[in-house]
């Protein structure tokens, strides 16, 4: 298949499988990010959240079953082949996560509101890429290179798994799988939990999501000839990648990163077809406009200086246990919980 389609035809291939089941998810099984912190804080209900630790407990064992069999090396990946930085995880998180509560949803979310026909969210999808490509290449990339240099591992790789490994004696590949069923157990503890089909279904379909764009491209990566890099789901230069695809398609190759944008379009776009939710929809508010602009850029921006969005740092890297994930996360809840009381109550009644 590599030899008849390329590379990176076929990377991109496994991206749009991936892709489109993420934006079925989206659709048809809710899956949100900032969805599940509103329903958390505001509402009281945790059923979204743990759909989040279904698909993260899968996307673990999935992820360390392959590094066991021999079909993901870990150093290869980019969450576990850089250093770790906790500034840029903590300072490029709360940026995310702050951005994620102004714009109303992530890269992800933003995408998949697209595949169901609302327009506003294309703003926040092309802004979101600017911002990110602008920071990874573009004006903003000096201050990045100079003030959160990114480099290679030269030394012990940065993952629990790993370093856990190194304590007790055993294989990573096996304390990542223990440690994916711990968090699996931990989540669907409650009966209501492991009795609600669409909770476990669709956190399962998420997980298994993400395992296939590290197998894929693992594959492609060890049989083909052009290098392709060893990834799974993001949605913050692939954006941007996806616009510079678009305009320049005659000169420039396919990649996982634009099959996955496309795959959740896709995704979601079947999904609202057959949730009967499909809908033109515009933004009337200018205020509202500038504020999903500006939370957008934020986006864009923290994403690549945390090195993930909330996707790419909560799930892809969450998958491999890299020591960046529950940082970068975190600081992105907290960033998005600073956002939404802002935008409910202002500053001057934070508390």
């Amino acid at each position: 298949m590599i030899d008849a389609l390329g590379d990176s035809n076929v990377a991109a291939i496994f991206g749009l499988i991936g892709g489109i089941m993420l934006g079925l998810a989206a659709r048809l099984g809710r899956f949100c990010t900032l969805g599940a912190i509103e329903d958390l804080i505001y509402g009281e209900n945790d059923t979204r959240i743990r759909m989040w630790g279904v698909a993260i407990g899968v996307a673990v064992i999935g992820s360390f079953a392959l590094m066991g069999l021999g079909y993901l090396n870990a150093p290869e990946t980019i969450y576990l082949g850089f250093e770790l930085s906790i500034i840029g995880a903590v300072l490029g998180g709360l940026v995310f996560g702050y951005g994620m509560a102004l714009a109303g949803n992530c890269g992800y979310g933003a995408l998949a509101r697209l595949g169901g026909g609302d327009l506003r969210n294309f703003v926040i999808v092309v802004v979101m890429g600017l911002a990110s490509y602008a920071t990874i290449s573009g004006p903003l990339a000096y201050a990045r290179v100079y003030l959160l240099p990114q480099e290679r591992t030269s030394g012990d790789i940065p993952g629990i798994a790993h370093d856990l490994a190194d304590i007790v004696g055993l294989s990573p590949s096996l304390i990542g799988i223990l440690v994916g069923i711990a968090i699996l157990l931990v989540t669907i503890a409650p009966k209501r939990i492991r009795t609600s089909k669409e909770t476990l279904f669709w956190g399962v379909v998420v997980g298994l999501a993400v395992v296939i764009g590290w197998g894929g491209t693992q594959w492609v990566a060890s049989n083909g000839f052009d290098g392709v890099r060893v990834e799974s789901h993001t949605f913050s230069a692939p954006l941007g990648e996806s616009m510079l695809w678009a305009m320049t398609a005659s000169g420039q190759s396919l990649s996982f990163g634009i099959g996955s944008v496309a795959g959740v379009w896709l995704g979601a776009f079947i999904g609202s077809l057959i949730k009967g939710h499909f809908r033109w929809e515009a933004c009337e508010d200018p205020r509202e406009l500038r504020r999903q602009i500006f939370g957008a850029a934020m986006m864009g921006v923290g994403a690549v200086v945390a090195m993930g969005c909330s996707i790419g740092q909560g799930l892809s890297a969450m998958s491999v246990l890299a020591w960046s994930a529950p940082i970068a996360l975190g600081s992105m809840l907290l960033g998005a919980y600073v956002g939404l009381r802002h935008l409910i109550a202002g500053f001057e009644k934070f508390d």
